[in-house]
């Protein structure tokens, strides 16, 4: 069997969680959020979920939503970035509850940040509130908590937030949608030879080394580079990871169903120390 042909694994996996960048759910020339495309999100995650996998979605754009939402081109200071989350936040879960509830199904926010984490008794209590959330068929939506996040506390990024909560949740993929296609050996934006990698095996520091500190996207905090992080996370806790576009939501069925979508990391499970790493971040 060709490794490289074969992804028909991706369908048994039970617990999945699916990071939505910023730039996935805004049109690119105005910053507003783009509906038809939440739209098909609630339905293609609502379909995961009745086929009977636990689903997480971890949502960012909090901030840009709020910062089109009232009309700012720019953001000064650290309390207009907070500001900005607030009203967005509110917007943003306003819309997931509204189509995901169309589809009969209902959804949680979960607000999470690294002293969350670091804290045994609140980790535990978030892992809980996972499990129970589960348990009842309702669909976790996960931000950072950028209203009071400082630079000590905050995680940073959505992809690296996802990949904890992988980790957290025993999770067993995790999928990263985003502005580009995957892994290339430098940035397509600016390097018309960079060739596509399919699939990783081993994280190396090699391969670390082809991490940009941007996609090119004006509306997200993440780049490759801490999607290699991600990637480093969520194997060693023993999920597989792909990285994929977001152009088309319905990427997800095509993911799941094992077809050639995106870069596929595969786990590498070994003893991951959580606690290790967030002191480290």
């Amino acid at each position: 069997m060709d490794k490289l042909n074969s992804r028909s694994h991706l369908n048994s996996k039970q617990r999945v969680v699916i990071k939505i960048g910023s730039s996935s759910l805004v049109h690119r020339k105005t910053g507003m959020l783009n509906l038809p495309k939440i739209e098909i999100l609630a339905r293609e995650v609502t379909d995961i979920r009745n086929s009977g996998k636990d689903v997480v979605i971890v949502s960012s754009g909090a901030i840009s939503v709020g910062k089109a939402a009232m009309g700012l081109k720019e953001l000064h200071s650290l309390k207009q970035k907070q500001a900005c989350a607030a009203i967005g936040q509110v917007r943003l879960m306003m819309l997931y509850q509204k189509f995901f509830s169309e589809y009969g199904l209902n959804t949680a926010q979960l607000l999470l940040t690294k002293e969350t984490m670091l804290n045994g008794e609140s980790r535990i209590n978030a892992r809980n509130t996972f499990e129970e959330l589960f348990g009842l068929g309702v669909i976790p939506i996960v931000n950072e908590n950028d209203t009071v996040e400082t630079y000590d506390i905050r995680f940073g990024d959505n992809d690296r937030l996802s990949a904890i909560v992988t980790a957290l949740v025993h999770a067993d993929l995790l999928i990263l949608l985003s502005d580009i296609k995957g892994l290339y050996t430098d940035d397509p934006n600016e390097n018309p030879d960079a060739e596509f990698i399919p699939e990783v095996d081993l994280i190396d520091e090699t391969l670390l080394k082809m991490g940009k500190g941007s996609t090119g996207s004006s509306f997200g905090t993440g780049g490759m580079s801490t999607k290699l992080s991600a990637a480093q996370i969520a194997t060693s806790a023993g999920a597989d990871m792909i990285i994929a576009h977001s152009e088309d939501f319905r990427i997800l069925h095509e993911i799941l169903d094992g077809k050639e979508c995106g870069t596929l990391f595969r786990a590498h499970p070994h003893e991951f120390y959580m606690m290790d790493y967030l002191e480290k971040m």
